[in-house]
């Protein structure tokens, strides 16, 4: 199958390029290059590239005569998490949701059969303790998680015998990947551990949060793309594993018995988190046979410690702008790498 993977080079892309490539998939690749300084152990998967920017690989009156051909997209690309979000939410409405739903619009009259759009369970937002289904109620808190339910509204409407979407909706991800982020909860928990002794808390531990892990995410894209269209035609998936639904204290207490030595411990300033939300996750296990998720918590905490101490990483490192999202993207503009709207002046790879 013919699939143009957006976002191939962030964290999930650079984890997923190479098990569709070893599916026997053949791929082509749209990636702004934002994060290509970030990577942190392993080797990148370059891809033929359709575009850069989405923004301007949809603005491009050549657009649909290069998507011809494409059996299918698998869209990752768009500002990934709350803080990036937050920082400039007209961007994250550019990015995010306009540049989505145009992607989806030229995707059908290019005759591409199948588009995956990577959605997230910040669409459920600030929940009570009751797991939520794929049918429970849409609730953001943050631009992030509007963008997502955006467009998933937008692009199901275009959904007919012709054009089938599917959208997956990732628990919080974690584990390893060559374009590794330290802004994501386990990883982070387990950084602070290793680097300083105690697993640091930044909110009182106690909303409940879905995890997953980034390999097992891209299991769930290889099923949904290789299953029956009858079976993920217009569909919403939440990803991951009902068991792997925790509090925040309980990741920071799995991660404290992992790292020999550490202990937990708390921000001055640490209080409520107001996402809290608990998923589940069996309708893809019923539906989508071939999805076989491998990870928990802790096998996840083990592989991340076993890598970071691999790689020898510090405090400085980890809590500094190389590995985390937001912190990176403003040390690009103020070296006057990218523009205030997050386009690239000039391509020079740092060393």
């Amino acid at each position: 199958m013919k699939v143009l993977l957006t976002g191939h080079l962030g964290y999930i892309g650079t984890v997923l390029s190479p098990m569709l490539l070893e599916r026997g998939h053949d791929l082509i690749g749209l990636d702004s290059h934002l994060f290509e300084r970030c990577t942190f152990l392993g080797d990148v998967t370059e891809l033929p590239l359709v575009g850069g920017d989405v923004r301007d690989f949809v603005a491009q009156n050549d657009a649909v005569e290069r998507l011809r051909g494409v059996d299918a997209v698998i869209h990752l690309a768009g500002l990934s998490n709350d803080p990036l979000g937050d920082y400039q939410p007209e961007l994250t409405q550019q990015i995010n949701t306009d540049a989505s739903i145009s992607l989806a619009n030229l995707a059908k009259q290019a005759g591409v059969k199948r588009f995956v759009f990577a959605s997230s369970c910040s669409n459920y937002g600030a929940s009570k303790n009751d797991f939520i289904k794929e049918d429970g109620e849409f609730n953001p808190v943050t631009p992030y998680g509007r963008s997502k339910v955006d467009v998933e509204l937008a692009v199901g409407k275009l959904a007919d015998e012709n054009f089938s979407p599917t959208f997956l909706r990732a628990s919080t991800a974690y584990g390893v990947s060559p374009r590794l982020r330290f802004d994501l909860v386990v990883n982070n928990l387990t950084a602070w551990a290793h680097t300083t002794g105690e697993v640091h808390l930044k909110s009182d531990g106690m909303p409940w949060r879905p995890i997953v892990h980034v390999e097992d995410i891209c299991r769930a894209y290889m099923a949904v793309l290789e299953a029956e269209r009858t079976d993920v035609h217009l569909e919403a998936f939440n990803v991951g594993q009902t068991t792997e639904n925790y509090q925040i204290r309980e990741i920071a207490e799995i991660v404290r018995d992992v790292v020999p030595g550490s202990k937990l411990g708390f921000a001055n300033d640490a209080g409520p988190d107001i996402r809290n939300y608990r998923v589940d996750c069996n309708y893809i296990a019923r539906k989508l046979h071939h999805f076989k998720p491998q990870w928990t918590c802790r096998r996840g905490a083990e592989q991340l410690l076993e890598a970071y101490q691999q790689a020898g990483i510090t405090l400085d490192e980890f809590e500094g702008e190389k590995y985390k999202r937001i912190a990176h993207i403003k040390k690009l503009m103020s070296d006057n790498i990218l523009t205030s709207d997050l386009r690239q002046m000039a391509r020079t790879v740092a060393a």
